[in-house]
């Protein structure tokens, strides 16, 4: 069956390594925070100024002045600083953020990311995705495999780009996917318990090559 979201944060952390720097984009990604290994070290990074910070509080132990881009309550560390999203942005720009884990709203089979507007709606912001895409050294996708029964995984984005070329894993709820972005190749390595190739494929509008391993 499909992964849950908690399950598609569990996968995502998978891709962390210790003493990565990690920024987490706003919906499913920021549940990464809850699945870092035991033992490892990973600072978190958000654009609003704030490095090092833990995961989720309880109910009824938030604090309102401590919230990552999201404006979602996290928890301080002993790590924890504080800075000016101006020095944020310097780091991301800067090429010092390991890996970036975000959603999408669309992601071509050569990395292209559509994430940051629907034509025709109200855009409050484009937000530190841009940055982000074209900064930091791994870019993951975190996102459901289709919106109303819409493929979101397709040959070319129909939304407009956040960036060209920059995705280089996808993990949805019925699969992941790594891509190739020198030669601009999609493919499925792994899918959630139970769904199979065939259905992945009447899901998704791109084309992408299957891992020989889940052939068997």
């Amino acid at each position: 069956m499909p992964w849950t979201r908690d399950q598609m944060a569990e996968r995502a952390a998978k891709e962390l390594r210790d003493g990565f720097y990690v920024n987490l984009g706003i919906g499913i990604p920021t549940l990464v925070s809850n699945y870092i290994p035991a033992g490892m070290t990973v600072q978190l990074q958000s654009e609003n100024g704030m490095l090092g910070f833990g995961p989720f509080p309880y109910e009824g132990e938030e604090d309102p002045d401590l919230i990552n881009a999201g404006k979602q309550t996290v928890t301080e560390l002993p790590t924890t600083s504080y800075f000016p999203s101006a020095d944020s942005f310097a780091m991301i720009r800067g090429g010092h953020i390991d890996l970036s884990i975000l959603g999408a709203m669309q992601v071509a089979e050569n990395g292209d990311l559509a994430n940051w507007m629907i034509p025709g709606k109200m855009v409050k912001g484009m937000g530190g995705a841009m940055d982000l895409v074209a900064g930091v050294k791994k870019v993951v996708v975190v996102m459901e495999h289709t919106a109303k029964d819409e493929a979101k995984l397709l040959h070319r984005c129909k939304l407009p780009l956040t960036g060209a070329g920059v995705v280089d894993m996808v993990i949805t709820d019925l699969g992941v996917f790594v891509i190739d972005k020198k030669h601009g190749g999609m493919t499925l390595t792994e899918t959630a318990p139970g769904v199979t190739v065939d259905e992945i494929t009447k899901k998704t509008e791109a084309s992408f090559k299957v891992d020989p391993k889940l052939k068997h």
